[in-house]
């Protein structure tokens, strides 16, 4: 009796451990995850704030710039792309057109200094600005999250146990290849 219960003891024992291995990785790759979306809802509550703000700087800006309906246009369909995005790819695309639009913006606004200097124009601009430097920070780390994942859905035994459960690899919040190139700047008194 005893030879037959001591391998009936050892295999118990090693599919307990085994087991407790299993549940632990498994817990690492949930906690991740959850990091993952965690962050990922980051960015789109600052996308959603950067959103809201703008209705409010383009009003300001109507009053002083009647005849720029083109830029002004650009952002409002901008910001409708961004904000029927899915995914960080689309949103990624779409962030990078409205961050275009707002670009040109700026160059609007240089041609006229009174609206520079209106207050309600400034504080808009400041805050879009902090929400700016908010998304990147949030884009930083929703990337770092996603590749602590990834890494452990590549690496060895969290590749097996990654297939065995269904984790995939989650997608970077990448910037537009185009982003990479200085947009040009037409500073000049030609104004439509």
């Amino acid at each position: 009796m005893k030879k037959i219960l001591a391998p009936i003891v050892i295999i118990v024992v090693i599919l307990v451990v085994l087991g407790l291995m299993l549940t632990s990785n498994y817990n690492k790759f949930v906690t991740q995850e959850e990091n993952v979306d965690q962050a990922y809802a980051q960015i789109e509550n600052q996308l959603q704030r950067r959103m809201d703000l703008i209705p409010n700087l383009v009003n300001t800006v109507k009053g002083f710039a009647e005849h720029e309906k083109e830029v002004i246009s650009n952002i409002a369909d901008a910001r409708a792309k961004l904000g029927g995005a899915k995914g960080p790819e689309e949103q990624a695309a779409a962030n990078d057109e409205l961050t275009g639009a707002l670009g040109r913006l700026l160059v609007v606004v240089e041609n006229y200094p009174d609206l520079k200097a209106n207050e309600n124009f400034t504080q808009l601009m400041d805050e879009l600005s902090g929400t700016e430097n908010r998304i990147g920070v949030a884009r930083k780390d929703y990337n770092d999250e996603v590749a602590s994942f990834n890494r452990q859905v590549k690496r060895f035994p969290g590749k097996l146990l990654a297939s065995i459960f269904g984790f995939d690899e989650k997608e970077y919040f990448k910037a537009d290849p185009a982003a990479s190139k200085a947009p040009d700047v037409d500073f000049g008194d030609d104004k439509k």
